[in-house]
């Protein structure tokens, strides 16, 4: 798997995610291979002006997996910085998923006053949409200067991401699969999105569908989360949806990413959500678990379910006490003893299981 590390805060919680990967594989009984490549983000486009090195998607292609820390420096524009790394490499790479599950763990309250749980899976729409890069600028720097954004919406890709929609619902329990819309005001994309849901939700006559306006389901997020199990929605509606879910579920400190190809004719990208948080790089304190669980999501995507399961239960023990939490999650914990409460948790409930392995030999 390949690896790279970020910018801020990036190397302490990709660290510690290394950590716990290499630990899940001992306990899991399988192998992995880490490499670690430093030549992309806003640190190395301060050091060579670029934001990514040529040749670095053709090494990263060769790998399963990529597990990515967070890109971004203040000296920098943020634009060049994400144009030149993680978009770039979600088109290269054909991942055209992005699924962001957001849940409440123990210690996390959810933000939401009156709710006790949280649950919400987003799956966006990642390559092409309003984040396809098409359009450009005339006249520039003149009083009769135009930006042309165009979104582009084709059938393939969008029945693609909604199919990949309900069957992660049809494989992981979940009964509904909203769509967030705005075909009131976009006249041409949005309803051709409409059409294309309506007719892959009729595929899939056990999951009940519907399809919300963008801005009332926004509402919803906040008003009724319990309605909602899985949202299927367009790049731009899906970054915003997924921030929203993230930070109502408790804080964006928690929540991971998966930049999928699903057909794995391409290696898929995982990330935690939070950007570089340069205040407080290099002091320690970052919290790890959006990192921790981004390595879940690789985990079950590469098909080892029972590690990842591992994983998500100990991070729920680790963010249980304060004194394992990190301080933006009220706790007192550095980065390490964060991840070194996960890690203790991993080894305390493989224990018994290989216990009772033992005693069945």
């Amino acid at each position: 798997m390949a690896v790279l590390p970020g910018d801020g805060i990036g190397p302490e919680v990709i660290a510690e995610a290394r950590t716990t990967l290499e630990l899940a594989a001992e306990l899991g009984g399988f192998a992995v291979e880490l490499e670690s490549f430093e030549q992309a983000g806003g640190e190395y486009l301060v050091r060579t002006g670029t934001p990514m090195a040529t040749e670095l998607p053709g090494r990263l292609r060769e790998f399963d997996a990529i597990l990515a820390g967070p890109f971004g420096d203040p000296r920098v524009d943020d634009a060049v910085v994400l144009w030149g790394t993680i978009l770039e490499l979600r088109q290269r790479f054909d991942q055209y998923v992005n699924l962001r599950p957001a849940r409440s763990l123990p210690g996390v309250p959810c933000r939401l006053r009156g709710v006790d749980e949280f649950d919400v899976v987003v799956v966006r729409e990642n390559t092409e949409g309003e984040y396809a890069g098409a359009g450009g600028r005339v006249h520039r720097a003149g009083e009769n200067e135009v930006a042309i954004e165009a979104s582009v919406f084709t059938r393939a890709g969008i029945e693609r991401v909604i199919r990949y929609a309900f069957d992660y619902a049809s494989t992981h329990g979940r009964r509904r699969v909203t769509s967030a819309t705005k075909s009131n005001a976009l006249r041409h994309a949005m309803p051709f999105w409409d059409e294309v849901f309506g007719a892959v939700a009729g595929e899939y006559p056990q999951i009940e569908s519907d399809s919300v306006l963008v801005d009332a389901l926004a509402a919803r997020v906040v008003s009724d989360p319990g309605s909602l199990e899985v949202i299927v929605a367009s790049n731009l509606f899906g970054d915003v949806l997924s921030d929203l879910t993230a930070a109502a579920s408790g804080s964006l400190g928690i929540a991971p990413s998966a930049n999928l190809d699903p057909s794995r004719a391409h290696p898929s990208l995982f990330q935690a959500v939070h950007g570089s948080a340069p205040d407080i790089a290099g002091r320690g304190v970052a919290n790890p678990v959006a990192e921790i669980l981004a390595v879940a999501l690789m985990l079950e995507f590469l098909g080892q379910a029972d590690s990842a399961a591992a994983i998500v239960d100990a991070v729920g023990q680790g963010t249980a006490a304060p004194a394992t939490r990190t301080p933006d999650l009220g706790g007192q914990a550095t980065t390490l003893e964060a991840g070194e409460a996960i890690r203790s948790a991993m080894v305390a409930s493989c224990a018994p299981r290989r216990r009772r392995a033992r005693a069945g030999s």
